[in-house]
């Protein structure tokens, strides 16, 4: 009952402000999508708007990116997949015919164009997996290599992130470009520890919320070398500096780079 009722005010006032602007809406393309958690799905609803027959959608392309109801991301994951699967492809047709530098530029435009774009949102989702795979492929590709080499050192060759720290890097430069929406430690407690300078990580209960950019970010800034930390409001230095943090830390894996700072890696001593 109260769903409704937002719906039907939602839809109240869009319509008046569509009117007021001498607009029309048309309910032919027009949908709804009731946003919940996996656990509270429900079966298919239709609304009815002044007569007005509205239906249920479980995931709609809004800029670029397939949202569904729960925000599992598979639907723009199994999108993305295949418009990947195809970059893949147009590398292996050129492979033998450019340099590694070219086949580079083509992996940039035609692959890493795509990957990245919305990757905070979608990076730490239990499907990304598909995209390192993907990404290992198409390195191998570019380097004319077989499928057991191992591609660490060719991502350092290529000068590339693996899609793990890409996505490291794009939530960390979303948390410095935007500083001011999150909150320290020291305004939060008076308490002098050595983390009050930290951004707070807020309690919360939903593995979603977890895994949203605002609370994985915090963790993500928070977890950064205290001389890379100290970098953030110089963004080009901020930006240069990670970089070669995330190459010479070999991180595959998120828990591996929350990890880093408790390990014994020597080629990380210089940013401690």
């Amino acid at each position: 009952m109260e769903f409704e009722n937002e719906f039907n005010n939602l839809f109240s006032n869009i319509t008046r402000w569509f009117q007021v602007n001498s607009l029309s809406l048309n309910f032919n393309k027009t949908h709804f999508m009731h946003f919940q958690t996996s656990t509270n799905v429900k079966n298919h609803v239709n609304k009815d708007f002044r007569i007005k027959h509205i239906n249920k959608v479980y995931s709609a392309n809004f800029l670029g990116l397939i949202l569904d109801s729960t925000f599992s991301w598979g639907p723009h994951i199994n999108n993305l997949a295949s418009k990947l699967n195809s970059a893949c492809y147009l590398i292996r047709c050129l492979q033998f015919l450019l340099p590694i530098e070219t086949l580079r530029m083509v992996y940039f435009s035609n692959f890493h164009s795509l990957l990245s774009y919305g990757i905070i949102f979608w990076g730490n989702s239990s499907h990304s997996d598909t995209f390192f795979k993907l990404q290992k492929r198409s390195i191998r590709i570019i380097m004319r290599v077989g499928n057991n080499v191992s591609c660490w050192e060719l991502f350092r060759r290529l000068n590339l992130l693996p899609f793990c720290l890409q996505y490291i890097r794009s939530l960390l430069l979303f948390v410095v470009k935007n500083i001011n929406m999150f909150t320290l430690n020291s305004t939060v407690h008076s308490i002098n520890t050595r983390r009050c300078f930290d951004l707070h990580l807020p309690t919360v209960h939903l593995n979603k919320v977890q895994k949203g950019i605002y609370y994985s970010g915090a963790k993500v800034f928070n977890s950064l070398p205290p001389s890379i930390k100290c970098l953030s409001n110089d963004i080009r230095r901020f930006k240069s500096t990670l970089k070669k943090f995330l190459l010479e830390g070999s991180f595959y894996t998120v828990p591996e780079y929350f990890d880093c700072s408790s390990s014994n890696n020597p080629k990380l001593e210089t940013f401690y």
